[in-house]
C-alpha cells in the first residue's frame, strides 16, 4: 500500500504528456472552490426544525456564517504549514489526505445537521473540512509549476482560476440537491383555524393531544409557502441530504484526481525549452535582491503587505459569507417579483465567475501598472462603492425600481473581482518587495491574513446585522398597537424580548401588523456594516501608501567566493623522496 502512494511511484516517464496532469489539479480546485458558494447553506440552516420559517432552537445566522469562518481560518493555517510536507511526500499523498478531509467533513456536518448538534458541523465543515481546503490548496499549484517551468504564472493561474470559479459549479448543484430533498413540514391549517397558545415565547398548537411548537406563515411572508400553521420538526430543508451527497462525490472526483497526479524526473525540462539566463530581466520590480523568511519576518514591509492582504480580504469576504441573504433581504421584500430564491441563487453563481475573472484581469493589469498602483485602484474603487451601497437599499426601500437591484448587481461584482484579483496580485507584490528567492515560504506566511479576515469578516457583518436587525424589530413594535400585538402573538408588547430570544416575533411579521406602505427596514440591516468595510479599505490604503523598497541590511548576502590561495613552495625532497626532515611547507 506504501509503494501506492509514493512519491517515486508517480514521477512520469519520458515521452509523458503534461497537459494530461493540469486537469487533475483544476479538478480538485472546483472541488474545494465549492466553499465559496457557502451562503447557499445559510437559509436553509437558519431552519433546520421550522423548515418554513425560524423555530426558538433553530440556529442563528451568525451561528451558521462562522461555520465558513472556521473553514478559511482552517484552510489559511494548514495551508501555511503543507509546503514542507508536500515537498517530502509529493501530491498524490497530500491529495488523498485533502479528499479524506474535505469529503469526510461533509458527511461529520451532516451528522451534525440531523442530530441538531452545531459543534458537529463546526467539526466536520469547519476543522476537518477546512483542513482539507488548506492541502487541496497547495498541492495542484506546486505540481503544476514544475510542470510548466516555461510559463509558471499560467500554471498558476490554472489551478487558482479553478478555486476561485468552484461556487459556479457548486451553487446550482447545491441549490438543485436542496430542492430534491426538500420536504415540507405539516400543515395543520389556517391561522384562523388553529387555536394556539404562547410558552415561553414559543407558539404552540394540539397535535394528536400534545402540545407541539408551531410556525405561522402569512400571506405576505410565506412566499411560495401556503399561508397557515406548521408543525416545527416534521419536514427537512434537505440540507443535511446534501452534505452526504456532496461529501461523496468531492471525495471521489479528488481521489481519482490525486491518482492523476504525475511528477516529472529530476532535471526535465520541456522539449526545446531553454531556462532563461536571466528571469528577471525587465520586470518591474521595487528590489531586485533577495530576502530571507526570518529577515521579512522583521521588516515593516511585510506587516504593511499583511494588512493590505487581509483588509482586502475581509471587506470581500464578509459579504461573501453571506451574499445570497443579503441580496434577499435588501431586494426581496422590494422586488419579490424578480428577487426570488432561484435569483438568489444565480447571484452567488455569478459571484464565483467574477471572482474567478478578476483574478486574471487584475494580475495582468498589476504587470503593466504595477502592484503598488492596483491595489491603490482596488480600495479607492471599493471604498466609493461600499460606500454607495446604503444609499442603494435606501433608494430601492423609498421607491422600488430595478435600476437600484442593477446598480447593486454590478457594484458587488466589481468587488468581487478585487477580491479574487487581490490574492492572484500579491505573490507578485511580494517577489516585488523581497525578490523571488523565498516567496513561496513568504507568502505561506502571509496566508494568516487570510485565516484572520476569515474570521473578522463574518464576525463584523453578522454582528452589526444581529444588532441592527433587533432594534428595527423592537421600533417596528412600538408602532403596533397594543391589541393588534397580543392578538398575533398571544402575549404583549412586554414580552417583546422573550419574543425576540424564541424567534417568534421577526420583522416580517411586524410588517404585516402595520398599514400598507411600511418602510420595510430588512433592507438597509447591512448599512453600518458597509460603512465598516470602507473604513478597513481606508485603512489598507493608507498601509499600501507606506510600503517603500525594503532596507538593504535585510538584503540576503551571498557568500564571497573563496579567493585563490597564493602559491606554495615545495621543499626539496630529500634521497628517499620525501621532504627533508628540517624543511617544512611555506606560504609565501
Amino acid at each position: 500500500m506504501s509503494n501506492l502512494f509514493s512519491k517515486n511511484r508517480i514521477i512520469a516517464g519520458p515521452g509523458f504528456n503534461r497537459w494530461l496532469v493540469p486537469p487533475a489539479s483544476v479538478g480538485i480546485h472546483l472541488c474545494i472552490g465549492s466553499v465559496y458558494a457557502w451562503s447557499i447553506f445559510n437559509p436553509p440552516l437558519e431552519r433546520v426544525r421550522g423548515v418554513v420559517g425560524r423555530a426558538a432552537d433553530d440556529w442563528s445566522l451568525g451561528s451558521v456564517v462562522w461555520i465558513f469562518t472556521v473553514a478559511i481560518v482552517c484552510l489559511g493555517l494548514s495551508a501555511s504549514f503543507a509546503g514542507k510536507w508536500l515537498e517530502r511526500v509529493g501530491p498524490r499523498v497530500v491529495g488523498t489526505v485533502a479528499a479524506t478531509c474535505w469529503g469526510g467533513g461533509f458527511l461529520v456536518g451532516a451528522a451534525g445537521i440531523w442530530t441538531h448538534q452545531l459543534w458537529l458541523v463546526y467539526l466536520g465543515y469547519g476543522v476537518i473540512g477546512g483542513c482539507g481546503l488548506g492541502l487541496g490548496y497547495v498541492s495542484p499549484v506546486s505540481t503544476l509549476i514544475r510542470w510548466f517551468p516555461d510559463r509558471r504564472g499560467m500554471a498558476a493561474g490554472m489551478a487558482i482560476m479553478g478555486f476561485g470559479g468552484g461556487a459556479m459549479i457548486g451553487a446550482p448543484l447545491k441549490e438543485w440537491l436542496l430542492g430534491m430533498f426538500y420536504r415540507a413540514p405539516v400543515r395543520l391549517g389556517s391561522a384562523e383555524a388553529v387555536e394556539m397558545v404562547t410558552e415561553g415565547g414559543r407558539r404552540m398548537a394540539d397535535v394528536a393531544g400534545q402540545l407541539r411548537e408551531v410556525i405561522e406563515v402569512g400571506a405576505k411572508t410565506g412566499g411560495e409557502i401556503e399561508p397557515g400553521i406548521y408543525v416545527v420538526g416534521t419536514g427537512s430543508v434537505g440540507v443535511a441530504e446534501t452534505f452526504v451527497v456532496l461529501g461523496v462525490v468531492y471525495f471521489l472526483v479528488m481521489l481519482v484526481a490525486s491518482f492523476c497526479y504525475r511528477l516529472p524526473a529530476e532535471g526535465w525540462v520541456p522539449e526545446g525549452w531553454t531556462p532563461p539566463a536571466e528571469e528577471r530581466s525587465g520586470r518591474r520590480m521595487i528590489s531586485r535582491h533577495d530576502v530571507s523568511i526570518d529577515q521579512a519576518m522583521k521588516t515593516p514591509q511585510f506587516y504593511l503587505v499583511w494588512i493590505v492582504l487581509c483588509f482586502n480580504v475581509t471587506a470581500g469576504i464578509g459579504v461573501l459569507g453571506v451574499a445570497k441573504t443579503m441580496m434577499t433581504e435588501i431586494f426581496g421584500t422590494t422586488l419579490p417579483g424578480i428577487v426570488n430564491g432561484g435569483f438568489a441563487a444565480t447571484y452567488v453563481l455569478m459571484i464565483s465567475v467574477f471572482n474567478m475573472l478578476g483574478r486574471f484581469f487584475w494580475a495582468s493589469v498589476s504587470d503593466w501598472i504595477g502592484r503598488k498602483l492596483t491595489y491603490t485602484l482596488f480600495f479607492l474603487l471599493g471604498i466609493v462603492l461600499y460606500v454607495s451601497i446604503p444609499f442603494t437599499a435606501a433608494s430601492v426601500s423609498a421607491s422600488p425600481a430595478t435600476v437600484w437591484l442593477v446598480y447593486f448587481y454590478a457594484a458587488t461584482m466589481v468587488i468581487f473581482t478585487m477580491y479574487g484579483g487581490g490574492f492572484a496580485t500579491i505573490p507578485a507584490y511580494l517577489a516585488d518587495l523581497f525578490g523571488a528567492r523565498f516567496v513561496g515560504g513568504i507568502h505561506g506566511r502571509l496566508l494568516t491574513a487570510w485565516s484572520t479576515a476569515g474570521v473578522l469578516g463574518p464576525w463584523a457583518i453578522t454582528s452589526l446585522r444581529e444588532s441592527q436587525r433587533v432594534q428595527a424589530i423592537r421600533d417596528l413594535a412600538a408602532k403596533v398597537d397594543a391589541d393588534g400585538f397580543r392578538q398575533a402573538f398571544g402575549v404583549g408588547k412586554d414580552q417583546l424580548e422573550i419574543l425576540i430570544t424564541a424567534k417568534t416575533v421577526d420583522i416580517g411579521k411586524l410588517v404585516d401588523l402595520l398599514p400598507p406602505g411600511t418602510l420595510d427596514p430588512r433592507a438597509t440591516l447591512y448599512n453600518t456594516t458597509m460603512y465598516l468595510m470602507a473604513a478597513l479599505l481606508a485603512i489598507a490604503l493608507v498601509a499600501n501608501w507606506a510600503i517603500r523598497p525594503v532596507a538593504a541590511r535585510h538584503h540576503l548576502v551571498e557568500a564571497p567566493q573563496e579567493e585563490p590561495l597564493p602559491p606554495m613552495t615545495m621543499p626539496s625532497p630529500g634521497d628517499d623522496g620525501q621532504p627533508d626532515e628540517y624543511t617544512e611547507w611555506q606560504d609565501v
